[in-house]
Protein backbone atom coordinates (compact mmCIF):
# COMPACT_ATOMS: atom_id res chain seq x y z
CA UNK A 1 0.00 0.00 0.00
CA UNK A 2 1.40 3.22 -1.01
CA UNK A 3 1.36 6.15 1.70
CA UNK A 4 -0.28 9.23 0.81
CA UNK A 5 0.58 11.29 4.14
CA UNK A 6 3.77 11.42 6.06
CA UNK A 7 2.65 14.27 8.21
CA UNK A 8 2.21 12.30 10.70
CA UNK A 9 1.97 8.59 8.18
CA UNK A 10 -0.52 6.12 9.95
CA UNK A 11 2.92 3.92 10.72
CA UNK A 12 4.86 6.62 12.50
CA UNK A 13 2.08 7.37 14.41
CA UNK A 14 0.96 3.70 15.11
CA UNK A 15 4.54 2.94 15.79
CA UNK A 16 4.82 5.88 18.65
CA UNK A 17 1.57 4.09 20.64
CA UNK A 18 3.04 0.71 20.39
CA UNK A 19 6.51 2.01 22.27
CA UNK A 20 4.27 3.79 24.55
CA UNK A 21 2.19 0.81 25.23
CA UNK A 22 5.01 -1.44 25.45
CA UNK A 23 6.94 0.86 28.29
CA UNK A 24 6.47 -1.83 30.93
CA UNK A 25 8.06 -4.66 28.51
CA UNK A 26 10.91 -2.22 27.27
CA UNK A 27 12.09 -1.44 31.14
CA UNK A 28 12.17 -5.16 31.28
CA UNK A 29 15.70 -5.34 28.75
CA UNK A 30 17.20 -1.67 30.88
CA UNK A 31 19.86 -2.70 33.22
CA UNK A 32 19.69 -1.27 36.68
CA UNK A 33 17.17 1.84 35.10
CA UNK A 34 12.93 1.90 36.04
CA UNK A 35 10.75 3.90 33.56
CA UNK A 36 9.02 6.30 35.74
CA UNK A 37 7.20 8.17 32.75
CA UNK A 38 6.62 8.09 28.85
CA UNK A 39 5.73 11.27 27.00
CA UNK A 40 4.23 11.21 23.63
CA UNK A 41 3.24 13.34 20.86
CA UNK A 42 2.15 11.88 17.80
CA UNK A 43 0.52 15.05 16.14
CA UNK A 44 3.88 16.43 14.90
CA UNK A 45 5.38 15.66 11.24
CA UNK A 46 7.50 12.92 12.99
CA UNK A 47 6.23 11.89 16.31
CA UNK A 48 7.96 11.42 19.15
CA UNK A 49 8.76 9.67 22.54
CA UNK A 50 10.26 10.77 25.52
CA UNK A 51 11.16 8.27 27.89
CA UNK A 52 12.12 9.56 31.55
CA UNK A 53 14.33 7.24 33.44
CA UNK A 54 15.80 6.36 37.19
CA UNK A 55 19.08 4.27 37.38
CA UNK A 56 19.77 2.42 40.20
CA UNK A 57 21.74 5.21 41.83
CA UNK A 58 18.16 7.20 41.45
CA UNK A 59 19.84 9.33 38.80
CA UNK A 60 17.35 10.92 36.28
CA UNK A 61 17.88 9.93 32.45
CA UNK A 62 16.01 10.62 29.17
CA UNK A 63 15.81 8.99 26.43
CA UNK A 64 13.81 10.51 23.22
CA UNK A 65 13.08 8.69 20.11
CA UNK A 66 11.86 10.52 17.10
CA UNK A 67 9.69 8.18 14.52
CA UNK A 68 10.54 9.06 11.06
CA UNK A 69 8.92 7.05 8.02
CA UNK A 70 11.27 7.06 5.17
CA UNK A 71 8.96 8.30 2.21
CA UNK A 72 8.21 5.02 -0.27
CA UNK A 73 10.46 4.45 -3.15
CA UNK A 74 7.75 3.23 -5.94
Amino acid sequence: MKTSSYNPSPIEVDFANALYVLQKEIEKHLQNNQVIHVETNIRRDNPMVRFSLLDKDGDPHEIVLRIVQVPDKF
